[in-house]
């Protein structure tokens, strides 16, 4: 069964160019420590201050290889460390959601 965690970010409106660059970051990070990047996704319109973050993985033992590859990663410490100095998140919520078949990565 793959997964999905979907994760919704609250973010400081006048700092969004940080969080896009946080974001960024993880489009390196996540793949090399074994998470499949669905994307990163910014307010355009309406509200200003809610992000969105999805990683899919084959199940959650993937999951949690992830996890433990990502605590040694240098450059996703770093990232974490440069989310809390500068503050451009004020909130994160997580949710795991299960797959439909046939419809991830559909084309």
């Amino acid at each position: 069964m793959a997964v999905t965690c979907f994760i919704r970010y609250q973010i400081d409106p006048f700092q969004r160019e940080a969080f896009q660059r946080y974001a960024e970051a993880w489009g390196r990070i996540i793949p090399r420590c074994g998470g499949n990047l669905l994307g990163y996704f910014l307010p355009h319109e309406g509200s200003n201050d809610v992000a969105w973050g999805l990683i899919g993985f084959d199940n959650l033992a993937a999951y949690e290889r992830y996890r433990t590859t990502l605590q040694h990663d240098a450059e996703g410490r770093s990232n974490f460390a440069l989310a809390q100095s500068q503050r451009f998140i004020l909130r994160e919520e997580r949710m795991w959601l299960e797959d439909v078949p046939g419809t991830r990565e559909a084309r």
